[in-house]
């Protein structure tokens, strides 16, 4: 007779949002603001299209009239146009062949929901990051990118000033920008500089701050030939939903009960939307109709922007470090 299996320990209707939101807890990306679900996207990411046209009414232009009597004044226009997001389908499956003994110490649901979640948390980010690759690939984007590798020496690095420059891209609107994410390598260079403070929340969770926005460090962002890629950041730049489609099934467990003593096994399904606002997806390259690859979304082909440039709360900086 089987012993503890993990059919006795998952009931999907409590672990499945147990899961997104512990998720959403260990992530800095979530915890900063940056990436922030949204009901609207939880429900398009619940529809059986992949594609989402989500229409927007542009901000109005032009300039007043002087008022004279008996003139007409001259009726403007209001344009609009239309973002565009993709469904993202993803799965995992593990398996224990001696669940009891592995799970033994504490409770095995939060165990595995702890485990479950910090994987998908590093999987979101990797995610996040593919995807930041094919839009600053983007023809339309480089107005968001500066580039300092060229410069000789010390001007190379990235520094203060640096950084204050990689802001003004925003212009005006430079005051978005609230985290920034950089490599490990990256970081330790700001630190050994003492420019690197340490500061609590309300919650007394320590994070570190960067000429006053928070840091995110992940050694996913983009390093080669000792050029770093530093990434800016306004709150909400990223939006997410969480989708529940017709057929979906979010966790499902299972057990080989012919390998010796029992395989258990633990599948996991994520459908979501992980889109940076303003900056359309194309869906010009795409294999599958069911879910857009990790290939695909970092290809520059399939982004455009679509935003004004100062409402795209993203930007990318390459430097080098001394």
């Amino acid at each position: 007779m089987a012993g503890t299996t993990l059919s006795d320990i998952i009931v999907p209707e409590l672990f499945n949002p147990y899961v997104i939101n512990r998720t959403m807890e260990l992530s800095a990306f979530f915890q900063s603001g940056i990436i922030q679900r949204d009901p609207y996207f939880d429900n398009l990411a619940s529809e059986p299209a992949q594609v989402h046209n989500m229409p927007f009414f542009n901000d109005l232009t032009g300039s007043s009239e002087n008022i004279v009597e008996g003139t007409d004044l001259t009726a403007k226009g209001i344009t609009s146009s239309k973002d565009v997001s993709t469904t993202i389908r993803r799965g995992v499956m593990f398996s224990a062949t001696d669940l009891s003994r592995e799970l033994a110490d504490g409770d095995p649901l939060t165990a595995i929901g702890n485990l479950m979640a910090g994987f998908w948390m590093r999987d979101h980010q990797a995610e996040l990051l593919n995807i930041l690759k094919g839009v600053f690939a983007c023809a339309d984007i480089s107005d968001h990118i500066l580039d300092i590798t060229g410069k000789t020496g010390k001007l190379a690095n990235i520094s203060a000033s640096a950084f204050i420059d990689a802001l003004q891209l925003l212009g005006d609107a430079q005051a978005q920008i609230t985290a920034v994410c950089m490599h490990s390598t990256t970081k330790s260079y700001l630190k050994q500089q003492n420019l690197i403070s340490t500061e609590r929340d309300s919650n007394s969770v320590e994070f570190d701050v960067y000429q006053d926005r928070r840091v995110i460090v992940d050694d996913g962002c983009p390093v080669e030939d000792g050029v770093y890629t530093t990434y800016l950041f306004g709150q909400g730049a990223i939006a997410y939903g969480i989708g529940n489609p017709e057929g979906h099934v979010a966790t499902e467990t299972d057990r080989d009960r012919k390998k010796g003593s029992g395989v258990n096994y633990l599948i996991n399904r994520r459908c979501f939307i992980m889109h940076p606002r303003g900056i359309a997806w194309q869906n010009k390259v795409r294999a599958n109709v069911e879910s857009v690859s990790r290939e695909e979304l970092a290809n520059a082909t399939n982004w455009k922007r679509v935003y004004d440039s100062k409402q795209v709360k993203i930007v990318a900086f390459k430097h080098k470090l001394g």
